[in-house]
């Protein structure tokens, strides 16, 4: 009997040994096939010949939103650019943005880090460069319910009315001498105060004391300043030796002090008086150890949200107002438009309100078109979770994205003489910047899409109706052509105007 059970033991092995082997040769096989089937799927992208090493970063240049839209322009919406060791995907039109951002968001949502956001950002415990998880989920809530809703927007008023005021008595008095003003100046300090007033409980930025709107200016600019450790890694002793790292520090520590006393006096007054909330930090102490939340708020993760804020919500809408106002100069039948438009609807009132600001249609006309040709955002950093298909092309997880807001508003596929200042293009047009529309795309969209657009857009709109309604506005005292309007670019997280803005205000008589 032994005997027989033996053979029926090796027939049985070598049955599933034979089994098994079928099924990996059926598995090889399916594999193959799969391969082969799937191989337009697992084309990459179109991509310029890149140089050793280095691959292609010297096509970047100075201004990249300006550089890598002339290279879509030959190589497509979708092209895989090798920045040092790391693949960057750079998306240029309205449907791959929507690939991105809608139907694969959620393969696409995450922040790639660097160098210097993780020096200036605490290691990015902020909400802006956080990566995709529950932290941020519930940060953005946070922010989104307790500083940039609506709701909260409208309470918020009272700051925009107070800082504007005061915006317009000091042009009055600069009236007098006939002479070009700092315009440039003047709305990146009111930005400062009506965001600080919100966010901090008071003013910051006085006459002669502006120096947290500078160091949050340089922060933006440095955040996006080339280092070799985000492009090569084991070159990140170079960014030491050139003293990239020691500047970054430097602005981080100015900063953080600050941030550091100003945490401190809310808890103190806290502690001495339980007063009803005031401001946003307030809010992040209220909220710093929540269970229902799932947040346990240290002191860096106050910090870096704190100053999210001020990245987010200052120097975007003064650099708005710059390009708006320079486009308006060099424009002046629109700007003729606009100051009819809001003088008629304000009418002979002491002054501008909320309510003539939402029959003042043209006036959104033109921030939207300053938003088009001038996107504070031009380069919206993401990377890829997992592998995924785009437009055909198989992406790799962990793959850099870059999506040209810059080029996407300048396809002519979308906009009829792209290059030009046309606010008219936007009366009735149900083009919005939404996030649903992505051939106009100013604050992103999906998941990662700007939570302070509304924020933003109430600032905007109430400073320049304030600057049309009161004031008339030319280059000098003299005739000088409207070309004269200097429109270079300095990149950054925002791009700024180069040259600071001066005109001359003429007070309009009601």
């Amino acid at each position: 009997m032994a005997p027989v059970t033996n053979l029926l033991n090796e027939l049985n092995m070598s049955t599933l040994s034979n089994l098994f082997l079928l099924s990996v040769l059926l598995l090889t096989i399916f594999n193959f096939f799969s391969i082969l089937r799937s191989g337009e799927k697992l084309k990459s992208p179109p991509s310029p010949r890149r140089l050793p090493i280095i691959g292609n970063l010297h096509q970047l240049g100075t201004l990249p939103h300006r550089s890598l839209h002339t290279l879509s322009k030959k190589y497509g919406p979708l092209m895989l650019l090798h920045l040092g060791q790391f693949p960057t995907l750079v998306v240029s039109s309205a449907d791959m943005a929507k690939e991105i951002k809608k139907t694969h968001d959620s393969v696409c949502c995450n922040r790639p880090q660097f160098t210097a956001t993780n020096i200036l950002l605490y290691g990015c415990k902020d909400l802006a460069f956080s990566p995709y998880g529950e932290y941020w989920r519930q940060v953005r809530k946070l922010c989104v319910v307790e500083l940039l809703s609506l709701k909260k927007v409208q309470q918020f008023q009272y700051a925009r009315e107070e800082e504007v005021a005061k915006l317009v008595k000091k042009i009055r008095k600069e009236c007098l001498s006939e002479s070009p003003i700092d315009l440039s100046d003047m709305l990146k300090k009111t930005s400062n105060n009506i965001l600080s007033s919100c966010v901090i409980g008071k003013r910051f930025a006085e006459e002669n004391d502006n120096w947290f709107g500078e160091a949050s200016r340089r922060l933006m600019v440095q955040l996006m300043y080339f280092s070799f450790g985000d492009f090569f890694p084991s070159l990140r002793w170079i960014d030491n030796l050139r003293g990239f790292i020691a500047r970054l520090k430097a602005t981080s520590a100015e900063l953080d002090g600050f941030f550091d006393k100003l945490i401190e006096e809310h808890k103190a007054i806290k502690r001495e008086c339980e007063l009803k909330t005031r401001d946003f930090v307030d809010i992040l102490l209220k909220y710093g150890k929540n269970d229902a939340l799932n947040l346990d708020l240290t002191q860096d993760n106050l910090k870096a949200i704190i100053q999210d804020m001020f990245i987010g919500g200052s120097d975007t809408t003064s650099t708005t107002l710059e390009w708006l106002m320079a486009e308006l100069v060099r424009n002046p039948n629109v700007m003729e438009k606009v100051q009819q438009e809001v003088r008629r609807v304000v009418g002979q009132k002491a002054k501008v309100d909320v309510d003539d600001i939402n029959q003042m249609d043209y006036l959104k006309c033109v921030i939207k078109e300053t938003l088009r040709l001038h996107p504070p955002t031009t380069l919206i950093h993401r990377e890829t979770t997992r592998a995924v298909t785009l437009g055909g092309y198989y992406i790799p997880a962990k793959t850099r994205i870059l999506v040209n807001t810059f080029a996407i508003q300048r396809d002519p596929t979308f906009w009829d003489k792209p290059e030009e200042f046309l606010p008219d293009r936007f009366e009735d047009n149900l083009i919005h910047f939404n996030g649903q529309d992505f051939q106009f795309v100013p604050f992103g969209g999906g998941r990662r899409g700007c939570p302070g657009q509304a924020f933003a857009l109430a600032a905007a709109e109430y400073m320049v109706a304030n600057l049309l309604y009161w004031f008339d506005w030319k280059l000098t005292s003299g005739n000088v052509s409207v070309e004269a309007v200097d429109m270079s670019e300095v990149y950054g997280l925002v791009l700024y105007k180069k040259a600071p803005l001066r005109l001359v205000p003429i007070p309009f008589s009601t």
